[in-house]
């Protein structure tokens, strides 16, 4: 019996790394579903825009505990994954990297300094953006919702859903939303 549990625990665990998510020279995580953009926010909006999708920047770094469990356990859910790959367009920035990107408002700097900009404390750091944007407005103020830190699945997929059906834009905030949708799902 012994060797028995200690066979399944070995499968158990290389069956997980089979699954790991894939690493990039930068240490953060590789979605298929990531744009490799020239990180001008105003061009990424308006490829989104042209593809239907919405724009989703999504804020990581190197080590990231909680990048790595939504990496592994919640974006590669095949749900999510598809409609992740179905509705936004992802682009991600290196909470501590050095490639400049372009805000909306025209302003240029290093990941590391746009992202201290934006007041993002945490990762992962989601910020999800409506189809038109002000020209002076930053990313932190143009965002219609931040999701920060890690959720499990049903609230990432709960989220997702949300922005797509633009329910900030209603009378029910996106507490309520999940609330009603847990209900749902569960009858």
């Amino acid at each position: 019996m012994r060797y028995f549990l200690s066979g399944c625990a070995l499968l158990f665990a290389m069956t997980l790394g089979a699954f790991a998510a894939e690493v990039g020279d930068d240490g953060l995580h590789k979605a298929p579903w990531m744009r490799d953009t020239f990180k001008d926010l105003r061009e990424d909006l308006g490829e989104a825009n042209a593809t239907g999708k919405r724009l989703m920047v999504i804020i990581e770094q190197r080590g990231c505990i909680y990048c790595k469990k939504m990496h592994e356990e919640v974006f590669p859910v095949e749900e999510i994954a598809t409609y992740i790959e179905e509705n936004f367009f992802v682009v991600q920035i290196n909470m501590f990297g050095d490639v400049d990107v372009t805000d909306f408002d025209g302003v240029t700097m290093p990941e590391k300094q746009i992202v201290n900009k934006w007041g993002a404390l945490f990762t992962p750091m989601i910020l999800f953006f409506p189809e038109d944007v002000a020209a002076d407005a930053s990313a932190a103020t143009a965002a219609v919702a931040t999701m920060p830190g890690a959720f499990g699945r049903h609230t990432t997929f709960n989220m997702l859903n949300w922005i797509v059906e633009k329910g900030y834009d209603g009378d029910e905030g996106f507490q309520k939303y999940h609330a009603r949708r847990l209900s749902e799902q569960s009858n």
